[in-house]
């Protein structure tokens, strides 16, 4: 005889089984899959033993004849597809035909179904696989799964189950994963004949606050955005409300929770520098597309998803994900304690402006850099969004066209505003301050003038489209081995910059024009200043692609310095620039660029209130 042989059935069951069920909460998973593919609108699920003992789940679905409750248990045994192109197609959550099959192999199942039809239940009893009763019961319409002792015929795979609370944990997480998937479905979860959670049929919004309570719910913004091709709704942490874990983060593809690194750096990316290194805020995404567009086939846990345009799912997300954050006034309030010292407050949300923005295209956006007329409290609450948006258009292409016509806000603001217009006086050659209508707002020279320069950079970076200052008298640069590695590899990016250089030798490099950013007379020393930058960002950052690590060390070392005097015109072009900018809160290190003293503040520090 041959040394190859073919397993038995049992052994190649329990082989099966393993790579669907890894502990409760897996059976907690497929039983309320199921639940929920058959209709049901009430679901329950018991647990005894942190689900080692007993997980039930109870649900009044459509139920199944005495036929199909018998055959459900067999190995690829569904109701969901039938043909390969099905499975290309599938709306369902369950559809391998597995998971039945695979519970029965390593527990003992009792199951009690019953159809409209029907005035009796079917009752089917399995052990190991083995199907050891079928006889007729009383049960209401729907189903009811009761899995006992969970891999009582396989003890090693039991033996590796965690502690109660560990396994409770995950058996939890699965549960609460489906009521914020599926509000309009009422769960119910019972540990140890303790009532644990119950969540009635509702709206998402209301689930959310169901499971999270009210105050996370107030941490949270909106996320809303729908195209032909894929849709997203759902809600994102406020940035000061990041967290050094990766807690509460849910992400559902067609209200399937699945796990994808590419989606949650994107949302990360999102947020830029307006949350610290090490942090993370936290979301609930759901994202609605044609099942034609994705792969979920992937694994038997059914987690993992591909997509046919992961890029674009990428930058639809990262674009939605800005376009909210920039809703939300992200300006840092200042308070003055008693003692003299001075307390920075997390951002407020900004009041809706009245008329929100349409048509964003590049002449609206040529017609508002030429309005000089509006007023800085309008620039700051508004263009952010308009910035944003735009840069939305461009990473997704077709998001929705927003409401209303950008002229009239602009007028209304101009009218609150009135004749006077807004002056700003520059301090200690270092800040800058305007009065607005709430108080008084203080502006950083250098980060403002860092912010635009960097997005200034990376524009240069993606369009290859640079503008270069010829030098008068070219100029000779030594570099030490160390950076001549450097310039050689990023050489083709610092042309793209504006930078106009010849290399030669092993340690020599001729500037013969700069970008017009470039300080005079100063052109050497930024050049390797540069370079001596980006080299310690890339230690600190491995991470940090190219093309962002250069923009950051360009606008860093070319931006005005603090101490730099700027004349009146100067402080226009410059408050003017920055508000231009996606982003003109925070500049690329994470550093604040504008804070607000409230004239409640103000009022309260003087004895006024």
């Amino acid at each position: 005889m041959g040394r190859i042989k073919i397993l038995p059935e049992e052994i190649a069951s329990k082989i099966a089984a393993g790579e669907v069920i890894q502990r409760p909460e897996s059976v907690v998973k497929e039983l309320i899959e199921n639940s929920i593919d058959a209709g049901a609108k009430n679901i329950t699920v018991i647990l005894k033993d942190a689900g080692k003992a007993l997980v039930q789940v109870i649900d009044d679905g459509c139920g199944m004849s005495e036929d199909d409750a018998v055959i459900a248990f067999e190995r690829h045994a569904t109701s969901k597809i039938e043909t390969y192109e099905d499975l290309e197609n599938i709306r369902t959550l369950g559809f391998r035909g597995e998971a039945l099959a695979s519970i029965a192999a390593v527990a003992q199942v009792e199951m009690k179904t019953r159809t409209q039809e029907d005035e009796l239940a079917t009752l089917v009893k399995i052990e190991g696989g083995k199907i050891i009763e079928i006889s007729k019961t009383s049960h209401p319409i729907g189903t009811s799964i009761a899995v006992k002792n969970l891999f009582f015929n396989t003890p090693a795979r039991r033996n590796f189950l965690k502690s109660n609370y560990t396994e409770f944990k995950h058996a939890y997480e699965a549960f609460i994963r489906f009521a914020i998937a599926y509000p309009e479905i009422s769960f119910e979860l019972i540990s140890d004949d303790e009532l644990i959670s119950k969540f009635e049929a509702t709206d998402f919004e209301t689930r959310i606050k169901q499971i999270f309570g009210d105050e996370f719910f107030k941490t949270l913004i909106p996320v809303d955005e729908k195209t032909e091709y894929v849709s997203i709704y759902g809600f994102i942490s406020k940035p000061e409300f990041s967290r050094k874990t990766k807690a509460d983060q849910f992400i559902f593809l067609n209200r399937r929770y699945i796990i994808n690194r590419s989606i949650n750096h994107a949302v990360y990316n999102a947020y830029e520098h307006l949350i610290d290194k090490g942090n993370f805020p936290s979301f609930i995404l759901m994202i609605l597309i044609d099942p034609r567009h994705v792969d979920i086939n992937v694994h038997p846990s059914k987690l993992e998803v591909k997509f046919d345009d992961e890029q674009g799912i990428y930058n639809f997300v990262r674009a939605v994900v800005k376009h909210s954050l920039s809703k939300f006034n992200l300006i840092p309030e200042i308070e003055i304690e008693p003692s003299g010292g001075i307390k920075l407050h997390p951002p407020s949300e900004i009041e809706e402006i009245k008329q929100k923005l349409i048509n964003l295209t590049e002449p609206i956006k040529e017609k508002i850099q030429k309005e000089q007329q509006y007023s800085l409290e309008f620039l700051t609450s508004s263009f952010p969004e308009a910035m944003t948006a735009i840069q939305a258009k461009e990473d997704i292409k077709k998001v929705e066209k927003i409401s209303q016509e950008i002229q009239s806000a602009i007028s209304q603001s101009v009218e609150e505003r009135g004749e006077e217009g807004i002056s700003f006086m520059q301090i200690h050659n270092k800040y800058i301050i305007a009065q607005i209508k709430t108080g008084i707002m203080i502006i950083d020279q250098h980060v403002a003038h860092e912010r635009i320069l960097y997005e200034r950079a990376l524009d240069s970076l993606n369009s290859r489209s640079p503008f270069t200052q010829q030098l008068l008298f070219p100029q000779t640069i030594e570099v030490t081995p160390a950076d001549m590695a450097v310039v050689k590899e990023i050489k083709e990016h610092l042309e793209s910059l504006g930078f106009d250089l010849r290399i030669f030798g092993k340690s020599t490099i001729i500037l013969y024009g700069v970008p017009p950013e470039v300080k005079q007379g100063s052109e050497k020393k930024i050049f390797l200043e540069i370079i001596e930058l980006y080299r310690e960002n890339s230690n600190a950052e491995p991470n940090l692609s190219v093309r962002e690590n250069l923009a950051k060390a360009f606008a860093c070392k070319t931006a005005i310095k603090a101490g730099d005097k700027l004349t009146p015109e100067e402080i226009q072009v410059l408050i003017d620039q920055l508000f231009l900018t996606r982003n003109p809160y925070v500049c690329p290190h994470g550093r604040p660029i504008i804070v607000k003293i409230p004239i409640e503040e103000l009022d309260r520090k003087f004895g006024r209130i």
